[in-house]
């Protein structure tokens, strides 16, 4: 095997063999927890050798599948991205479940990390799926290895929980996103990812569009409305958990397919003459102003930043159907850095639950005081949230503006605007009512900070919001080069 191999190969070897490691290591928790650092570190290195190869250049054959379509992995500029993304902050996810999972005295841990291995691999195989067949193979997995993460404390709300999760996720796929590639297959002749797309003079403008509105609705874990409502659903999970669906793994595995799919199988400049777009755009707008509004109107803390997380990922998808070069790159940045500030947010939150055992925001009165490190990094992930310096955010939602401006396309412009305004009024209160009002009740009196892996992790997300905005070009490298290969 070549260089290139070796390393595409870890990334699903190493997760894979921490999970059996972590599956044998029930009785000896230290040992467990040890695998798991291990795995997460080992992967993040083996994607940082992928980013040296030559060219960002190299594949493997993993096994045939359908004729013509093979199950490969290959290096590619996106997949770098998105490879580094998870395998870094698995690593940060890893130390905080560690410190939550101990201090909560949670059951089954175990079974808890080797899931979240098994999770990984999964979301390894769609970063550098080398083909759509081998996304979607693993795309499915991802949903499959997330389920008991989502369903682990059994209780019945848990359960149904996992029935809407699963039921959403695995229906629209093999509904509409199987259906969709293999209607592609039928009319390109391969599935293949290619620069400049594979679509191009191949199908009708009528076929195009309806292709185009199969994969954005099919790729369910995007959560264009309707098809959100798993993802608040999910929130009954443990705070590690909701880390990894809403930062790591599972949502931006949706939005990175969209994109990926964007560029490697339609290509920008077919889509940008699509009439489909319009509707795309539309749905897009609408989930990211109601999403945004139903922010507002809830209480518990968990499923506030849910609602926004639905209505933050359809900027990816919008700017991506804008179908500019800038703006898709934009898209590209902000998945890095909604990734960065939404974990701070999520691991806050679980702080908050693990020292104070507060869930609602009406609740959060005067809690700044008694944890100023947690409330601090909540206000810097909000701040990237919602887009300002200097965070990230505001780098990435300035990218996809500037970039729809320059197209002429204004849809985006104003929405972000709007939804801008909307996601300062959700969380802006959190942080108003942590350190200007006083505590509600004398018991708080008593809080501290959460232990202390637990506020290792999210003073280094907290910290990674503020280092992405001071070097830009680590948000915008990789999807430039992978969209100016198009041509």
């Amino acid at each position: 095997m070549t260089g290139p191999e070796i390393w595409l190969a870890a990334t699903l070897a190493i997760p894979l063999a921490g999970a059996l490691l972590i599956a044998l290591s029930g009785d000896w928790p230290n040992f467990r927890d040890a695998i798991s650092l291990l795995s997460a570190t080992g992967l993040f290195a083996a994607n940082v050798m992928l980013v040296l190869m030559p060219d960002h250049a190299g594949t493997l054959a993993l096994a045939p599948f359908l004729p013509g379509a093979p199950l490969v992995l290959k290096i590619e500029p996106l997949g770098l991205m998105f490879g580094l993304l998870a395998s870094g902050l698995w690593i940060v996810t890893t130390i905080y479940a560690i410190g939550y999972m101990r201090a909560n005295e949670e059951a089954n841990q175990t079974r808890f990390f080797a899931c979240f291995a098994l999770a990984l691999a999964s979301t390894m195989g769609v970063a550098h799926g080398g083909n759509l067949i081998t996304l979607f193979v693993f795309y499915e997995a991802l949903s499959l290895t997330t389920y008991p993460l989502v369903t682990h404390h059994g209780t019945p709300e848990a359960r149904r929980a996992g029935r809407v999760y699963l039921g959403l996720l695995v229906g629209s796929s093999i509904a509409l996103f199987l259906f969709a590639l293999l209607w592609t297959w039928a009319v390109a002749g391969t599935l293949d990812f290619k620069p400049g797309g594979i679509l191009a003079g191949n199908a009708s403008a009528a076929v195009l569009s309806v292709l185009l509105l199969l994969f954005v609705f099919g790729v369910g874990k995007a959560a264009v409305m309707p098809l959100h409502r798993w993802l608040p659903a999910a929130m009954v999970a443990p705070a590690p958990v909701s880390a990894l669906l809403h930062a790591v793994a599972v949502v931006k595995a949706g939005v990175f397919t969209l994109l990926k799919i964007a560029v490697y199988i339609f290509g920008l400049d077919l889509l940008a003459t699509l009439d489909a777009r319009d509707i795309v755009l539309a749905a897009t707008g609408f989930t990211i102003l109601a999403a945004s509004i139903v922010a507002l109107r809830e209480d518990n803390l968990k499923r506030r930043l849910a609602y926004s997380t639905v209505s933050q990922l359809s900027y990816i998808v919008m700017a991506t159907i804008v179908a500019s070069p800038f703006a898709a790159a934009g898209a590209g940045a902000h998945l890095v850095s909604h990734a960065f500030g939404k974990i701070t947010l999520f691991f806050c939150a679980g702080a908050i639950y693990t020292a104070a055992h507060k869930e609602k925001v009406s609740e959060l009165n005067g809690l700044g005081q008694r944890m100023p490190w947690t409330m601090g990094a909540f206000a810097l992930g909000s701040l990237a949230v919602i887009g300002l310096p200097p965070t990230a955010g505001f780098l990435s939602k300035w990218t996809m503006f500037q970039g729809a401006i320059a197209a002429g396309d204004y849809a985006l412009p104003i929405v972000l605007g709007l939804g801008t305004l909307l996601s300062a009024g959700y969380l802006l209160p959190v942080i108003y009512r942590a350190f200007f009002l006083p505590p509600a009740r004398s018991g708080l009196a008593a809080t501290a900070e959460a232990p202390l892996p637990m506020r290792v992790a999210l003073l280094f997300t907290a910290a990674g919001c503020i280092a992405l905005f001071l070097m830009p070009d680590l948000l915008t490298s990789l999807p430039l080069e992978a969209i100016r290969g198009r041509r």
